[in-house]
């Protein structure tokens, strides 16, 4: 028993971990980029809802509100603010193919106007997601900003002072 060698094992580095794989895209819209996703994206979601569902209203608000959570939430950070503003735009530009005017400019606008004030709750509902999320990535944003403040040693007054 004196005479046996025991086994060295030698330790090999564990392999990188992979990377994780993004289910969704993540794009960064300007102010301008984001109202025009969402105007497109309604007009298109309304030409979709005439087809297939005989003009809904109901349909049409249901399809907004994805719209405006995913306006809120590509928008760059420069221009959160702008997504509450651009949602109900793109509402009511959305409506213009759902208008059902058969007594021409005059009548579509009055069917216009009627359909917003009769799909407002959506419309409300729509720009509050909209709002909350941009408010709530604001809020992260500027307490992010204040943590990185502290970390470089103290505010602006005093690296002053």
């Amino acid at each position: 028993m004196a005479g046996q060698r025991r086994a060295v094992t030698v330790r090999r580095p564990a392999p990188p971990a992979p990377r994780p794989v993004r289910r969704l895209p993540n794009p960064r819209l300007t102010g301008l980029g984001s109202g025009l996703f969402c105007a497109a994206a309604m007009v298109a979601w309304a030409l979709a809802v005439r087809l297939l569902f005989a003009g809904s209203p109901t349909a049409y608000g249901v399809l907004f509100l994805p719209v405006c959570v995913l306006t809120a939430v590509w928008v760059r950070k420069g221009d959160l603010l702008i997504a509450p503003v651009v949602v109900p735009i793109a509402f009511a530009a959305g409506l213009v193919p759902l208008a059902d005017g058969r007594e021409g400019f005059g009548g579509r606008l009055m069917s216009l106007v009627t359909a917003l004030a009769t799909e407002a709750g959506w419309l409300y509902a729509g720009t509050l997601a909209a709002g909350v999320i941009a408010t709530t990535r604001r809020l992260s944003l500027i307490r992010h900003r204040r943590r990185q403040a502290r970390g470089r040693g103290g505010s602006l007054r005093q690296a002053r002072g």
